[in-house]
């Protein structure tokens, strides 16, 4: 765990438009600084950097937050990760509590070298292997595309890693995958005449291979076990080099097999990656819809593929968002994205990208290819399919709009489908922004005192001193979040004017959505600092007066009933003296 204070160090002393800047060009413009938005495609920029306030914003996507934020999204590091990486960047130490997370850190660390010092092996070995690079430009790949993904070869030789690793005895070598041991303890390489795909971590560190046969031999394909580096079901073949054109592209193909990735790299799709193995996972889902607004998977024309893109759809449902699209692209005839592209061309298979089924309706079509709507029992077959399926959609409006279509062939209502799968009915309320209202909470309308309160208090931290919290009301998201910020700014030392700063300290609380939300509108509506502080003023003047009416009415109401006590009518009598004036 990375104590508080160290983040509040941290970002008083990185600046968000260097930060930024290492990945993205900058152009200043007024206060602040514009590019055209990293994480979604726009040919007029709108993503907006402020050095005053530690803060991006992109007015097209959304798009918020600080520099840590910025690390995270743009390069899809975990906290701790953008953390270590901005923490590097100054040549300061990362303190932390001993727990099981820096202890696995520091076990991976030798590990790591150890892959890193195989990987630079095999690519030496690639170039002196005539039969190897015969192999490669026979699929069509050039020395290019080999170098960019850093393509190897390990010798036909049971122990060629030991021509570099000297203490190749080390248990290490087993740990990481690289050697196996027998039962005898007789050792030797995990990989042995094999062209070497390296992969690699979100950083570009290596951390396991695949190796292809060069003939047609047993298994096609080897990967590296588990270990504590390599985790598959986690992790994306190619991701570090396509990440760019995911970027300008604002979508990810998702193939099954290495040679995919890199065959369509060398005909110009280069926003591909690959799961490792058949099976997409929840976190790869997770990690995939981050990236890019659009995910398309693409699985081979067989049995196989068929299962693969069916568990990708299962594993999707519970991680849709709204607004995003996940689709299945199933290519025409036998042939794989390699063999298609090859034959083809990228022009014909982006045109087959473009036609990818939506996942909506390859939901629909996989449940009403199991079930036959024309008869009674078939229906509630259908129904019966299509439950636990409609209950894992974390999406709202998609999930809704699912059901209904399924409602249909089932011949039920919405609300009679909906009553079946034991799925609540959208709710009807209104909410502020993009954002729907927490259960059971009423949200204030946007232009609350509350709201504005907090609004100006996020604009001038140091504003939350003044404000008189007695009178604030926890019954509101504002209410409850802005009696988290005045209290983060007395015992925190959250004052100045550093937003991205504020929304680190609450990173992961109750509070971080709706203060995110208002943070990105006050750098939308940036203005003139003396009127903010005229409307803050004139804010808790309003809010003061509204405290001593409803006062006033609650002790009238009272003296009506004939229950007031001695000391509550000189307060009334005071109340309403102080009204007068």
């Amino acid at each position: 765990m990375i104590p508080e204070s160290f983040i509040q160090e941290l970002l008083s002393r990185v600046d968000i438009v260097d930060v930024v800047e290492r990945y993205i060009t900058l152009k200043k413009a007024g206060a602040n600084y514009h590019a055209c938005c990293p994480f979604h495609s726009e040919k007029t920029p709108s993503f907006t950097v402020s050095a005053s306030k530690q803060f991006y914003h992109c007015f097209g996507c959304g798009a918020h937050g600080s520099a840590i934020g910025f690390v995270m999204q743009y390069a899809g590091l975990d906290f701790i990760e953008a953390v270590e990486e901005l923490a590097n960047s100054l040549g300061i130490a990362v303190p932390r509590e001993v727990n099981a997370r820096s202890q696995e850190k520091a076990k991976q660390q030798p590990l790591a070298e150890r892959m890193g010092h195989a990987a630079r092996f095999y690519k030496d070995q690639l170039k002196v292997s005539p039969v190897a690079i015969d192999y490669l430009k026979g699929r069509g790949l050039t020395g290019e595309i080999a170098a960019r993904y850093g393509l190897g070869y390990a010798p036909d030789d049971w122990q060629g890693l030991q021509q570099v690793f000297g203490d190749y005895a080390d248990p290490a070598m087993v740990e990481c995958g690289l050697v196996i041991q027998n039962e005898q303890g007789r050792r030797y390489d995990r990989f042995r005449d094999r062209i070497m795909f390296p992969i690699q971590d979100q950083r570009g560190n290596v951390i396991g291979f695949g190796g292809r046969v060069l003939d047609q031999g047993e298994p096609k394909y080897l990967n590296s076990p588990e270990t504590p580096l390599f985790r598959k079901g986690e992790e994306l073949y190619g991701l570090p080099q396509a990440r760019k054109a995911i970027q300008n592209q604002n979508m990810v193909l998702v193939v099954e097999g290495y040679m995919d990735v890199v065959g369509l790299a060398q005909n110009g799709v280069e926003n591909v990656v690959a799961t490792l193995g058949t099976a997409a996972t929840g976190i790869n889902v997770q990690r995939l819809i981050r990236l890019a607004d659009r995910v398309v998977f693409c699985f081979d024309r067989d049995s196989a593929g068929d299962r693969a893109a069916r568990r990708a759809m299962e594993v999707s449902l519970e991680h849709l968002v709204d607004g995003k699209s996940v689709e299945m692209l199933q290519l025409d005839g036998t042939q794989d994205p390699d063999e298609f592209v090859r034959e083809h061309g990228q022009e014909a298979f982006i045109e087959q990208t473009r036609n990818a089924t939506r996942l909506s309706d390859f939901l629909v079509r996989k449940l009403l290819q199991e079930s036959n709507t024309r008869t009674a029992e078939g229906r509630a077959k259908l129904v019966s399919e299509a439950k636990p399926l409609l209950q894992r959609i974390s999406a709202p409006v998609l999930r809704v709009q699912i059901t209904k279509e399924v409602a249909r062939h089932a011949q039920l209502s919405q609300a009679e489908l909906e009553g079946q799968c034991g799925i609540k009915p959208l709710a009807r309320s209104r909410s502020f922004g993009h954002s729907a209202p927490s259960p059971g909470r009423a949200r204030p309308a946007p232009n609350s005192l509350v709201h504005t309160l907090l609004l100006t208090v996020l604009r001038r931290p140091e504003r939350a001193a003044r404000l008189p919290l007695d009178l604030i009301a926890r019954d509101s998201a504002e209410g409850e979040a802005l009696l988290a910020v005045a209290d983060a700014v007395e015992h925190a030392a959250l004052s100045g004017n550093n937003l991205g700063l504020l929304l680190e300290h609450f990173r992961g609380s109750p509070h971080e959505e709706i203060i995110a939300l208002l943070a990105a509108q006050v750098e939308a509506d940036a203005g003139d600092e003396g009127k903010q502080e005229e409307i803050f003023a004139d804010t808790l003047e309003r809010l003061r007066v509204m405290a001593l009416r409803h006062r006033i009415d609650e002790l009238n109401a009272k003296a009506r009933s004939g229950v007031l006590t001695t000391e509550e009518r000189r307060s009334l009598a005071d109340l309403l003296a102080r009204k007068s004036h």
